[in-house]
């Protein structure tokens, strides 16, 4: 892939998805607002539980802007859940602290037909609240990203009724009952696009697809249950709304992660934190932008550690088009000052010095 040097214009990260490079990657970073930010744990404190918190413009919008204040990151992400649709679905959904989302998983072929009857956009409507009101505070040069949980991970939370601590059952299920899970997968494409759109309509610029457990399905089956949906999603938001980039996000597919990258209905690839950035630059610069990489561990340690693994991934991509981000989201114990040394250092540019260092 040709990699044009990039122009001044009003955002860095979207022109980083068209394609150009820049002499200083735009950033920014998966889970970048929550617990382990101060801030974050005060307004959820006052939210009273999480879906409240997701469910109140004001402050879920709030939230959004939190790291953006804090670090002056080139974009912000949508603060929500990939639970969402299921919960605008009719399937009951709660947050028990210490263990997570408890849904009730779908059993039948009537259950089925009750989510295909649903619409997800009027009671997901607050959730365009925020994205309208926090692009109404976001600077021109800022962007803002919508999401969505791909319909595999999803379809994973919904059959299994929490969070899954074996997705192979899942894979299992499939093997057993394939027409029950596309069931499911289809209307799960159709209310994500319907998602989709209407977060763009009310102001996001980019979208992302999380495919959290796209890990460790064999490839005829990883075609099926997360690439073709992935691109079926992209491919429809694409033809209602063309001028927005999608990023896609297959988590631990490996070498796989080519099969996303080929597709014209891909704007951009996440890579993780177990993908070499030698090869990404190799195998997927080539057909897309890339994006991601750092370990969110090596930030909990900061220091000397986080600033040779920055410089290692950073100069592996530079000038090609490349957006800085992390393999996975922050955790928790993310020590805020350390995501503050980080930003320093992608913007100063020292790490081109340590790859000269490298070679002496």
């Amino acid at each position: 892939m040709e990699a044009p040097e990039a122009k001044t214009t009003a955002s860095l990260f979207l022109q980083t998805l068209g394609g150009a490079s820049s002499t200083i990657p735009p950033m920014w970073f998966m889970r970048q607002a929550g617990r382990y930010l101060p801030e974050y744990r005060a307004l959820r404190e006052k939210a009273g539980s999480f879906l409240d918190l997701c469910f109140s413009p004001d402050m879920a919008s709030e939230v959004t802007l939190q790291p953006i204040d804090r670090f002056d990151l080139d974009a912000a992400i949508l603060f929500a859940d990939i639970l969402l649709i299921p919960h605008a679905l009719g399937q009951s959904l709660s947050f028990v602290a210490g263990e997570g989302p408890q849904l009730a998983p779908p059993t039948r072929a009537a259950d089925l037909d009750a989510y295909q009857k649903r619409d997800v956009v009027e009671p997901l409507s607050p959730v365009f609240e925020t994205v309208r009101k926090t692009r109404e505070r976001l600077a021109d040069d800022k962007a803002l990203i919508g999401f969505a949980g791909a319909p595999w991970t999803v379809a994973t939370y919904m059959l299994e009724g929490r969070s899954s601590r074996d997705p192979s059952v899942l894979r299992l299920r499939y093997y057993q009952d394939p027409d029950f899970i596309t069931s499911l997968m289809a209307i799960l494409v159709d209310k994500t696009v319907d998602y989709l759109i209407a977060q763009i309509d009310a102001g996001a610029d980019a979208i992302q697809l999380f495919d959290t457990w796209a890990g460790g399905l064999p490839r005829d089956v990883l075609k099926v249950l997360s690439l073709d949906p992935m691109m079926a999603i992209s491919k429809a938001v694409k033809k209602a709304r063309p001028d927005t980039p999608v990023i896609m996000f297959p988590k631990g597919v490996g070498e796989k992660a080519v099969d996303y990258a080929l597709s014209p209905q891909t704007d951009a690839i996440g890579v993780d934190t177990a993908m070499e950035p030698s090869w990404a630059r190799e195998y997927l610069s080539r057909h897309t932008v890339v994006q991601g990489g750092l370990d969110p561990l090596v930030v909990v340690a900061g220091g000397d550690m986080m600033r040779e693994a920055v410089s290692a991934i950073l100069n592996q991509f530079d000038g090609a088009p490349y957006i800085f981000n992390l393999g996975h989201g922050f955790v928790p114990a993310t020590p805020p000052e350390h995501v503050a040394d980080l930003v320093a250092y992608v913007r100063s540019g020292d790490w081109r010095s340590a790859k000269k260092d490298a070679r002496r």
